[in-house]
């Protein structure tokens, strides 16, 4: 009897193949909007195969989490204890960057996996944030109970959030050496010198819709988009939720209100930051500390609109998309300004990377707001650009 030739010719490493191509998938859609069709798609098989491997979109999703952090951890036992701290940095830029495409899984997907599947994705992460930290005190030694090595990370880990074109060599020089210098930043040294951040007042919602918007926003950062239901939301604000409907035509039109409040939020703040600055780089400054104080005051309206933006359909995406690449186009405008020997691709690259430290930094502070965590946050910001 002759032997199966799909059989034949199925490659030995499939099961690898689908992790990452589902890890592409899952970065680029979100765990909801991902399918077990895209993701066989993208290996050249059917669905019915996929179910051959894994069971279901979760066992494949939790495999995907675990992926990356393993690799990290790998690379990372491969270089040599008390090794530099250039090393140890070189060792995790060029995973994350050999792997940028499945990277986004990390920074919001994770929350869908289950409690035991997290806890152990943190304590992977955990030990890689160890390492980092270990190498950053021999060679800059601060208390600072590992906010650099979590910034410095911050930095690296940014090419999985953008689609910046850039050869891989170049992002690796670019990316480890913003978070070499993130790690020589002494939060602390600048204490005083950041300049005053004039926020836009935080909306009082004086509206049904308007209240509406402000009980869905913390659902959405909570539990993400796609696990909130329309009855969670009503019972919020004291609705049924058939009521919802007149304000709204549906839930994803209250989070594409959600993208636009913050992106007009941040617009506002910017106008005001770089209303009376003298040069680039005090304009880089002051951006800097705009988007960190925009960040602790409005942690959750931010999350929303950097983890769901990719689950607006297209014409709702659309606008709120320009307006982030508006504000991206102002900050990479000054710092080529600041740094004239970058090219728009490694300053836009570069960007990315500050807004990295500002997410890790302040989650590393657990988002506790007090005006000195603004200005450490800023100072490793700045750091990060080059400035």
């Amino acid at each position: 009897m002759s032997a199966d030739p799909a059989a034949a010719t199925r490659p030995r490493n499939r099961k690898q193949l689908i992790v990452e191509a589902a890890g592409r998938v899952f970065s680029e859609r979100g765990y909801h909007a991902a399918s077990m069709e895209q993701i066989a798609a993208g290996v050249g098989i059917s669905a019915a195969a996929l179910y051959r491997h894994f069971p279901n979109k979760y066992a494949l999703f939790a495999e995907c989490a675990d992926l990356m952090a393993d690799r990290l951890v790998a690379s990372l036992d491969e270089v040599p204890s008390g090794a530099g701290l250039a090393d140890v940095l070189t060792a995790v830029t060029r995973v994350t960057v050999a792997h940028r495409a499945s990277g986004g899984v990390y920074r919001w997907e994770a929350r869908y996996l289950n409690s035991e599947d997290r806890c152990r994705l943190r304590a992977k992460f955990g030990h890689v944030v160890g390492r980092v930290d270990e190498a950053v005190q021999r060679e800059y030694p601060l208390p600072d109970e590992r906010l650099r090595a979590a910034a410095a990370l911050g930095a690296i880990g940014s090419i999985a959030m953008h689609h910046t074109s850039i050869a891989q060599r170049r992002a690796d020089e670019l990316l480890l050496a913003s978070a070499l210098r993130v790690a020589a930043t002494d939060p602390a040294a600048s204490r005083g010198g950041a300049p005053a951040v004039e926020l836009p007042a935080r909306p009082v919602p004086r509206t049904r819709r308007a209240e509406i918007l402000a009980a869905a926003v913390p659902l959405f950062a909570r539990d993400g988009f796609p696990s909130v239901t329309n009855g969670q939301i009503a019972e919020a604000v004291g609705l049924a939720p058939s009521a919802l409907y007149r304000h709204y035509p549906g839930k994803v039109d209250i989070l594409a209100a959600a993208c636009l409040q913050a992106a007009g939020l941040l617009a506002q703040g910017v106008d005001r930051s770089l209303h009376e600055v003298s040069g680039p780089h005090e304009a880089i400054v002051a951006l800097a500390a705009t988007y960190v104080a925009y960040s602790f005051e409005y942690t959750a309206l931010n999350s929303v609109a950097e983890a769901e933006v990719a689950g607006l359909p297209a014409d709702l995406r659309r606008p709120v998309v320009l307006a982030q690449r508006e504000h991206i186009a102002v900050w990479e405008e000054q710092l080529r300004l600041a740094r004239p020997e970058l090219d728009p691709r490694q300053a836009r690259a570069l960007v990315h990377a500050g807004f990295g430290v500002a997410v890790e930094a302040g989650r590393a502070l657990r988002w506790q707001d007090s005006h000195d965590h603004r200005e450490a946050v800023t100072a490793l910001v700045v750091g990060a650009l080059g400035l």
